[in-house]
């Protein structure tokens, strides 16, 4: 099986005394969607990070699509990030940017070689796919919903056709209805892409498991489990058990 990020041996502390990431390796299978769970504070945001390239691992490597990361100067680290795809928790739109100039954003920074009605017509393109009707377009986020919001905020991760989309709690402080529809939104922009890699940090189970070819379940700063759902639901492990617990009585 080929895989899109593997992490090796991996640790990281911020004051060189504590470890938050404690020899942590990890594996994310290319073409699949990675869930990764864990109580607060197991180190679910720092390792995302490093996997962007914003931290580097203070031992161990962290490879991505083939490149090990601490290999890459700033300047490749830069260009090496177009590979990616990021809708973070808030959807992180320019307030005073419309919808479709938002998306045109990455385009404008990275796609030079194109003229803007090249990428006006591509950012149009990645809005329609994620459900946004051009009504929408020339609005501010101020001015469209939440739903809508995150919408953009996928149809802009999109616009540069990445590899891998890192989604970082895309539904944290959702409403069901929106939570739902984040949810299948994430689950069919996946599908749509053959080969597309989707690594989403959640600290909703029911997505996690609904969505998710496989999970990691970070404890303590390590991998505690990696499997698909059934292998978590068929766990005797009494960590994995008791989160689940918890996560589940929750609905």
């Amino acid at each position: 099986m080929e895989h899109a990020i593997v992490l090796k041996e991996v640790w990281k502390s911020f004051n060189g005394n504590d470890f938050v990431i404690k020899g942590m390796n990890l594996v994310v299978p290319r073409g699949s969607l990675m869930a990764i769970i864990g109580f607060s504070g197991t180190g679910k945001s720092v390792i995302l990070k490093h996997m962007l390239g914003l931290y580097r691992a203070t031992r161990g490597e962290v490879w991505v699509l083939g490149q090990e990361l601490s290999q890459l100067s700033h300047k490749e680290m830069v260009e090496f990030r177009k590979k990616f795809g990021v809708l973070f928790q808030s959807a992180a739109l320019f307030d005073d940017l419309t919808v479709l100039e938002n998306v045109c954003f990455p385009l404008v920074e990275h796609r030079r070689d194109l003229s803007r009605d090249e990428m006006i017509k591509i950012a149009a393109s990645k809005l329609r796919q994620v459900g946004l009707a051009e009504e929408h377009f020339f609005k501010l986020p101020s001015e469209i919903s939440g739903g809508m919001q995150k919408r953009t905020g996928l149809a802009r991760a999109l616009a540069l056709d990445p590899e891998i989309i890192f989604y970082d709690e895309p539904t944290t402080g959702l409403d069901p209805v929106l939570t739902e529809m984040v949810d299948d939104l994430i689950l069919s922009t996946h599908r749509s892409r053959p080969g597309l890699t989707s690594v989403m940090i959640s600290h909703d189970l029911h997505a996690a498991f609904r969505l998710a070819d496989y999970v990691a379940m970070l404890n303590a700063g390590q991998v505690l489990l990696f499997g698909t759902p059934d292998d978590f639901f068929n766990s005797d492990n009494e960590i994995v058990q008791k989160f689940l617990a918890k996560g589940f009585k929750k609905k």
